[in-house]
């Protein structure tokens, strides 16, 4: 039984969990004017607006806050939603949520950036809002530069200045209990040490298995992700962090890799 957690008044044990093809009668309702369609269809989508606002936790933000600014955000991507698009709700939703979640946070940073930067990071995340609409994905920088008029530079230096920290333990996807965390997805910056000597890394990887033995060898010898190495070895990512933490403990403790 799962158990009750409240969050602005929604019990989130009970929020219900709509199929693809629920989401898309519900959203041809909705766009012909059905209310209860539209209601449902929000209702329907509040655990996804729950799953984003879990990648803001510890930042000391209050959680009903996140999670409404959350609601407009799904909202807004319910008004907008191309039903002629051959792609799925929630990816185009999941960018309109954070968009909304990522200017609540800007627009209360403590952090003072100045007005006439925050203007023009505020346009073009309107920009980047009305391009995702129309091409039914992200735009890149170029795209909302041109969209608005300005040079790439002048994008790029307003986004940054607003970008949140994110800390480098921070979980991005989860499988099984093998969690992958930002650093994992980070090269290792050159001519600065790795987590072992380069020495004792060769010694010690020589006695693992061949895969291992490869998966650590292009991950702290060549600074590679743990997807480029998913890429070139033909398995998933998630296999790859749980085969490089195996090896490591092996390495560590001599245990014997299963």
């Amino acid at each position: 039984m799962t158990a009750k957690v409240e969050i602005s008044g929604v019990d989130t044990a009970r929020l219900p969990v709509l199929k693809e093809a629920e989401k898309m009668r519900l959203l041809r309702e909705a766009r012909e004017g059905g209310r209860e369609a539209r209601d449902e269809l929000i209702n329907g989508n509040l655990r996804l607006v729950l799953s984003i606002c879990g990648r803001f936790a510890g930042r000391g933000e209050n959680p009903d806050d996140l999670f409404q600014v959350g609601c407009i955000g799904l909202i807004k991507a319910i008004d907008n939603f191309d039903l002629g698009q051959n792609v799925r709700f929630s990816t185009y939703a999941v960018p309109m949520i954070l968009g909304e979640i990522r200017r609540y946070l800007r627009d209360n940073n403590p952090v003072r950036v100045s007005r006439s930067i925050r203007d023009t990071a505020y346009h073009a995340m309107q920009a980047k809002e009305k391009l995702t609409a129309e091409l039914q994905r992200e735009p890149n920088v170029e795209e909302i530069a041109k969209e608005m008029g300005l040079s790439r530079e002048e994008v790029l230096l307003a986004l940054e200045a607003i970008v949140e920290p994110i800390s480098l333990q921070e979980p991005v996807y989860s499988d099984g209990g093998d969690t992958i965390f930002v650093m994992d997805q980070v090269r290792a910056p050159e001519g600065e040490d790795a987590w072992l000597d380069e020495i004792v890394l060769r010694e010690s990887i020589g006695r693992l298995p061949g895969r291992e033995k490869k998966i650590l060898f292009l991950r702290f010898m060549q600074g590679k992700t743990q997807m480029e190495v998913a890429q070139e070895i033909g398995i998933s990512q998630a296999q790859v962090s749980r085969l490089e933490k195996g090896a490591m403990k092996a390495i560590r403790g001599g245990e014997k890799i299963i």
